[in-house]
């Protein structure tokens, strides 16, 4: 061939290249309990919107996904139910998880995009089949043609700064709404990861049961998310005193009623769910080689998820660990950064991959695609 002939098919291929890019996304999808957010290779992150699902109870017709859903919840409509299709991480609700990923998935395309070439999507540590399945099966409901899924701990940790060919170990915790993922990593693989199903809603959950029993008011989930965010803190808040009026139901006259709940109140609830992840934490990490544990003493733990923005979540599992313990910048996006990072990687997405599906028919895999 010559070389005339060579470098026309070369400027063929990269033009190609480009029309492909504009008419399809790449994107990275971190689906959680709480929210669902998707970063677009070129365009960063495009959807951050709960993980909701309204629905009319007599027709079954989906009325609002996302940010529009979370906006009804404790005022829906009578005939309007909230769902929240993934528990725990994982699927609870196949037929909603797949609407709701299509309404997302949708949103985040561009204007001339109606398919998506490849996606990465995180999984929990542990994942099963049947679980793992139930996600591919819904990217396929979205129109993706290629799926690769990578553990929440690996993409994690990329996320929050630790190199792919860094040799030494690092400890990642990453505190979601409902699960607790603790990784150890290094050289762009996972040495130990272990998911507990316990995370930061636990605590709007204890807030909810306290003030139920000890104070006499029903109050609903929206209300004790701002207690948590505007009182709790892990540590001994510097002004217990502060407090918050907070309107619900009286437990037993029916009526609306209201009480004041102040910051020492909400760090007695907060205690016992953090304790219970610092546990899982020190557990996670006393099963460790020598030499791994000898890294992580050096390095310390790097706090990632929703969770680690706790008043006081890095000073406690400090204390609790005794280990230097860092949050990682913008640390509910670092699972979402990771993912992306690895479309730059694409023999590393190969290896860490769980599970490669090709749900759209004419996707033909090729290792080093761009």
């Amino acid at each position: 061939m010559s070389s005339y002939s060579l470098m026309q098919k070369t400027r063929s291929f990269m033009r190609f290249n480009r029309l492909r890019d504009l008419v399809s996304d790449s994107m990275a999808i971190d689906m959680g309990s709480a929210s669902t957010i998707i970063a677009v290779r070129g365009r960063g992150i495009v959807v951050d919107e709960p993980s909701v699902v309204a629905v009319n109870k007599i027709t079954g017709e989906v009325v609002a996904i996302g940010r529009e859903a979370q906006e009804m919840w404790g005022r829906e409509a009578r005939d309007i139910t909230l769902i929240a299709p993934l528990v725990d991480g994982v699927v609870a609700d196949f037929e909603r998880t797949q609407q709701m990923l299509e309404y997302f998935v949708r949103k985040a395309r561009s204007g001339f995009s109606h398919f998506s070439r490849r996606a990465i999507m995180s999984v929990l540590s542990g994942v099963t089949q049947v679980e793992q399945r139930a996600l591919l099966a819904a990217a396929e409901h979205a129109h993706i043609g290629r799926v690769y899924m990578v553990e929440e701990g690996l993409a994690a940790a990329i996320g929050a700064g630790i190199r792919v060919d860094d040799p030494h170990a690092a400890a990642v915790v990453d505190i979601g709404a409902s699960t607790t993922n603790v990784a150890v990593v290094a050289r762009g693989t996972i040495i130990q990861s272990h998911a507990e199903r316990i995370g930061s809603s636990d605590i709007d959950a204890a807030i909810l049961d306290r003030l139920r029993r000890y104070r006499g008011l029903i109050i609903g989930e929206p209300t004790a998310e701002r207690l948590k965010i505007d009182l709790g803190s892990a540590i001994e808040p510097k002004d217990p005193d502060k407090r918050i009026n907070v309107r619900g139901r009286d437990v037993q006259t029916g009526r609306p009623g209201a009480v004041d709940v102040t910051a020492g109140e909400i760090y007695i609830v907060t205690q016992a769910i953090v304790r219970k992840i610092a546990e899982e934490v020190r557990n996670s990490l006393a099963e460790l080689q020598p030499e791994v544990a000898a890294d992580i003493y050096d390095r310390g733990i790097i706090l990632t998820g929703g969770g680690a923005l706790l008043e006081g979540m890095a000073q406690f599992l400090q204390k609790e660990t005794q280990l230097a313990t860092r949050v990682a910048d913008e640390p509910r996006y670092a699972i979402v950064r990771g993912l992306a990072q690895l479309f730059d990687e694409p023999l590393l997405l190969r290896r860490v991959t769980r599970q490669e599906h090709y749900p759209i028919v004419g996707a033909q895999p090729s290792p080093l695609e761009g």
